[in-house]
């Protein structure tokens, strides 16, 4: 008999939203997974290494390395006995022709060390923009592998929901259900090895280690493992192989015997185009093209927001001062920008920074000239 008393496990499973009466049953969901070809998992992390780098790299400034990832298939409880009690989570779940779990996690210190690196200071605290910066690292390598994917032709328009980083405790993580497939990067910068953890749920591994690897497939085009256990249905009604018919025996048809008729009832026989007595002809589905582009609807869903302001900023430049600095100041106090003359100012969007320009006078108005507008990497580079 209970005494009453929560354990851990179920204070965790609390946090996270599970429902502890179906505990069971996701153990037992979890024990009929579909079997993952973990070493092609594991080649596909490999190969998204050298991208994970070059990219770290390139929006930090510093030199990162990325070492050979490990691919575990493992469950939500081994994972909690790996992780921090605070984690930096980002959901990156993937949509359209591939849906399923798609989550990235890190400890915070790693979080701080990538916000800092690219923010040019020290972070002691991820707030939003820290966070954001992450968010944007995870879609630039969310990014790689959905190339990667792509080149198999088997998930065309495959796409990852906005990823969006949060600093919680890790029990208030939403994880995949049941066991999913774990791929660990270690990665070193300033002589300090972390760890970037990405999970998939199972079915999300398992179709991406079928699309890379395909299993092995019969004469007639299916694969061995996706061929229905009921392979005697016939297109027009179903065909018992145990039916009153005999095929073993002469048939009597209006009292004629068939075998008077030269017809050799050991034989296979076809009836309307399905064979009786011989085995079915089996053919892989043949899936139509999908059209790429935004749906008419997309648009309209678009349309609706047209006439929404947003905040559009144009910055001359930014310095740092002492409190005791800014308490000084005055009339006449000169003010020294990081930018210098003749360089391009930022323009923002609800201070995110999205092109620069120039200064130029329009009748007695200051207007400003786009004369570049920032990339993905760029936008992350210039928050500060």
């Amino acid at each position: 008999m209970s005494d009453g008393a929560i354990s851990q496990d179920e204070i965790d499973a609390l946090l996270s939203g599970v429902d502890l009466g179906g505990m069971g049953s996701a153990a037992q969901t979890s024990s009929v997974a579909k079997k993952i070809d973990i070493k092609t998992l594991a080649d596909f992390a490999k190969d998204t290494t050298n991208s994970l780098q070059s990219n770290l790299s390139t929006m930090t400034g510093s030199e990162f390395n990325v070492e050979e990832p490990t691919a575990d298939v493992l469950s939500r409880d081994d994972l909690l006995k790996q992780l921090p009690e605070m984690v930096v989570a980002v959901t990156a779940d993937f949509t359209e022709s591939m849906t399923g779990d798609h989550l990235f996690l890190m400890h915070p210190d790693f979080a701080k060390k990538l916000a800092g690196l690219i923010n040019k200071e020290d972070i002691s605290e991820l707030d939003d923009m820290s966070l954001s910066v992450i968010s944007e690292i995870v879609s630039q390598h969310s990014g790689t592998e959905i190339t990667e994917l792509s080149k198999t032709g088997k998930f065309p328009g495959l796409a990852i929901i906005p990823a969006e980083a949060i600093h919680v405790a890790k029990a208030m993580v939403r994880y995949p259900q049941g066991d999913f497939v774990l791929f660990t990067f270690p990665i070193s910068v300033d002589g300090k090895t972390y760890q970037l953890w990405e999970a998939i749920s199972n079915n999300v591994a398992f179709n991406i280690a079928n699309a890379l690897n395909p299993p092995t497939e019969t004469a007639g085009g299916a694969p061995i493992n996706d061929i229905p256990a009921a392979s005697h249905a016939s297109m027009g009604g179903s065909f018992a192989p145990n039916a009153a018919m005999n095929m073993g025996n002469p048939m009597n048809m209006g009292g004629m015997n068939m075998n008077s008729m030269g017809m050799n009832m050991g034989s296979p026989m076809s009836m309307g185009g399905q064979m009786m007595g011989g085995m079915p002809n089996v053919q892989s589905l043949q899936y139509p093209s999908l059209q790429s582009g935004v749906s008419p609807m997309e648009q309209g869903n678009i349309g609706l927001i047209m006439d929404v302001f947003m905040e559009m900023t144009v910055e001359l430049g930014r310095t740092r001062k002492q409190i005791k600095e800014i308490l000084g100041m005055g009339e006449g106090t000169i003010i020294e920008l990081d930018k210098l003359a003749g360089e391009p100012v930022d323009i923002l969007v609800n201070h995110k920074p999205i092109a620069k320009g120039e200064v130029v006078v329009i009748d007695e108005n200051f207007g400003v000239r786009v004369t570049e507008i920032l990339s993905p990497v760029e936008r992350v580079t210039e928050m500060k």
